[in-house]
């Protein structure tokens, strides 16, 4: 049940980032979630789009570096300690968290959505579900 992320390598040069947004603007892709790390000399862009398959052709068409990588949102409670619900999940269960970042939601107003990075993301689905934590399905990115 994971999701498909977006790793987008860019020049780390004025005006790139807004280069890169427009081609995906231009052909109606949405972007749900996106975080920017930034080492030297380049940074890297990771999204979630509401349609993985158009979004790596138009950006491979544009000539940006695209990578898939498998990643596994949760929705979690929007209360102090929710996010932390989850990382105990994960210390718990001996998953070890690369990176994480929040996914925006248009039609939940009580609970948060988070992306995670995990080193085995099919333990992590698995130990999620056995604490009753809900994982989000490809599926449902266009509808959050």
């Amino acid at each position: 049940m994971s999701v498909k992320q977006i790793s987008i390598f860019l020049e780390n040069k004025p005006g790139k980032m807004c280069e890169m947004t427009e081609v995906l603007a231009s052909n109606k892709i949405n972007m749900r979630a996106l975080s920017l790390a930034e080492t030297e000399g380049f940074g890297i862009v990771r999204i979630i789009v509401d349609d993985v398959y158009e979004a790596t052709t138009v950006l491979k068409d544009a000539g940006y570096i695209n990578k898939l990588t498998s990643v596994v949102i949760v929705e979690l409670p929007d209360v102090p300690g929710g996010l932390n619900q989850i990382l105990k999940v994960f210390a718990q269960a001996q998953i070890n968290l690369d990176y994480m970042y929040a996914l925006s939601s248009e039609t939940s107003k009580k609970n948060a959505y988070m992306v995670f990075r995990v080193d085995d993301h099919r333990a992590a689905e698995t130990a999620l579900a056995k604490a009753g934590i809900r994982v989000v399905a490809q599926e449902e990115i266009a509808s959050l």
